[in-house]
């Protein structure tokens, strides 16, 4: 049931991250990069606050979990990018099919980093 819910929320994310981006570039005239920098740091914070309080229902310390949230998603975003490359350049395939690698590779990183890292119960770190 938390997968479902990871995946809810990330939805939901993505969809405030394009709408803050879009947005900016046509409301703002904010350049595309900036733009892009900002929709994805406010996706990331609605990502935090509804993963850590209803997808892993996590009660521990918000910093700490804030830090290690920050850490997975570099890390699955590393990993995305990775594969995407690896995929495209290296195998051959598609690019629009690569980043669809790429899209599941970051949400399995992504979803496991916040269960078993972020989010894990408090009484885990002991």
């Amino acid at each position: 049931m938390s997968f479902v819910r990871f995946c809810l929320v990330g939805l939901l994310n993505t969809s405030i991250g394009l709408a803050v981006m879009c947005s900016l570039m046509r409301l703002g005239g904010v350049q595309y990069l900036v733009a892009n920098a900002l929709g994805y740091a406010v996706g990331a914070a609605v990502s935090f606050t509804l993963n850590r309080s209803w997808t892993f229902r996590f009660k521990g310390p918000t910093f700490n979990s804030g830090v290690r949230w920050l850490l997975v998603l570099g890390a699955a975003f590393g990993a995305n990018i990775f594969v995407v490359i690896i995929a495209h350049e290296l195998l051959g395939v598609d690019r629009y099919v690569s980043q669809g690698f790429g899209i599941v590779t970051y949400t399995a990183l992504s979803f496991l980093g916040g269960r078993f890292y972020a989010f894990r119960p408090i009484d885990a770190e002991a």
